[in-house]
């Protein structure tokens, strides 16, 4: 589908659906950032999980009622990789039900982790326009 909306500011707390995506990385070191602050809030397993490969997704409906989706889209020791656009768009393909249903995002990458491990924001988008979900883009 596409970024169906790009809503000012980073509220994407104040979203009034249900599904909410975010960057996480690789090494499972997720307690900085806006994971730090849905691990704090609402999954605490989050902060530290097991190393998982680019392209994953981990999901969680906490007690607010939404469903959360950790995308594993960079690694804080090698950064975002080549085709950044790609396993974006692999991440957001592999939301479950994505396609039945507009999910909330960030806009990823443009943090202070985002920023320092190499975050190519223009790609980040183009493989958010061309995943098969609809998106609102907090930012």
């Amino acid at each position: 589908m596409t970024i169906k909306e790009r809503r000012p500011g980073k509220d994407v707390f104040g979203y009034e659906g249900i599904d909410i995506a975010f960057a996480v990385n690789t090494e499972g070191f997720n307690d900085s950032g806006f994971a730090g602050q849905v691990a704090e809030r609402f999954w605490p397993e989050l902060a530290n999980t097991e190393p998982c490969e680019l392209g994953t997704v981990m999901s969680k409906t906490a007690d607010d009622g939404r469903t959360y989706h950790a995308l594993v889209c960079h690694s804080l020791k090698n950064g975002w990789g080549g085709n950044q656009a790609e396993i974006i768009e692999k991440c957001f393909n592999n939301i479950p039900d994505s396609t039945e249903r507009t999910v909330a995002s960030i806009a990823i990458g443009r943090g202070l982790v985002g920023q320092l491990t190499g975050a190519d924001t223009e790609q980040i988008e183009a493989g958010m326009e061309a995943s098969k979900t609809s998106i609102i883009l907090y930012g």
